[in-house]
C-alpha cells in the first residue's frame, strides 16, 4: 500500500491522527496543500496544543470545516510559541 505524503509545517511534522482526518477527506486535503508551510504550522501546532483529547478531535474536526470556509490559519490563537526567526528561512 502507497502512503501519500501530506506536507508538514516549518517546524511541526503531521501527527497521525490528523493525517488520517485530511487522508479520508480530500477536499480538505487539497486545500492543506494549497497553504503555505507556515500556515499548516499554525494549524498542527494548534491541534497539539489542545490538553484533552476531546478537545484535539473537535479541533481536528475544525481543521476541516475551516480550511473549507476558506480560513487559512487557526482563528483567536496567538500562534506557534515553537518557531522563532531563527528557525526558519
Amino acid at each position: 500500500m502507497h502512503k501519500r505524503k501530506i506536507s508538514a509545517g516549518v517546524v511541526h511534522d503531521v501527527p497521525a491522527d490528523l493525517g488520517a482526518a485530511l487522508l479520508a477527506d480530500s477536499d480538505a486535503l487539497s486545500l492543506w496543500e494549497n497553504i503555505t508551510p507556515l500556515a499548516r504550522n499554525e494549524w498542527i501546532c494548534w491541534v497539539e496544543d489542545a490538553r484533552k483529547n476531546r478537545t484535539r478531535l473537535k479541533r481536528i474536526e475544525r481543521v476541516q470545516t475551516e480550511l473549507k470556509a476558506g480560513k487559512r490559519r487557526p482563528c483567536c490563537w496567538s500562534g506557534c510559541p515553537h518557531r522563532s526567526k531563527t528557525r526558519w528561512p
